[in-house]
């Protein structure tokens, strides 16, 4: 007979284990670790919104993986795009074995993301649909 309490262990490891790569996402922007970013993303990590263009024309607007290392690498190199005390804020909406949806809160923008777990038990993060908070900034 299976123990019970497998499945609640194992619960609470993958809660973890993807908060944390959800943690990891926004802090190596807020640190600009390439490297701490690396580990949160999938090789085939996508992650879209919306962008006015032109004469107020939308286009969805697709950044990469290794687009994502460069912004971890690079877009707070300063130290002035966030506050001293970032908002983080990471919801779990849904895990359902090896994929997990993810509402990420920060400064100035939300994320939502769908992550999956990796033949070597890694949570990564797949897809992320994100938008300003003041979304005439999305131009």
């Amino acid at each position: 007979m299976a123990n019970p309490f497998n499945h609640k262990e194992r619960l609470q490891a993958d809660q973890q284990a993807i908060k944390e790569a959800a943690k990891n996402y926004i802090v190596s922007q807020h640190i600009s670790s390439k490297e701490l970013m690396a580990g949160a993303l999938h090789a085939k990590l996508v992650k879209r919104t919306y962008w006015a263009a032109g004469k107020g024309q939308e286009f969805i607007m697709e950044t990469s993986r290794e687009t994502m290392l460069k912004v971890a690498e690079s877009y707070n190199k300063s130290g002035d795009k966030f506050p001293e005390t970032p908002r983080v804020e990471i919801e779990i909406l849904d895990i359902d074995q090896r994929v997990a949806s993810v509402k990420l809160s920060a400064d100035d923008w939300i994320d939502y993301m769908h992550l999956v777990k990796t033949a070597q038990g890694q949570w990564q993060i797949l897809n992320v649909l994100w938008q300003y908070h003041e979304i005439s900034k999305h131009k």
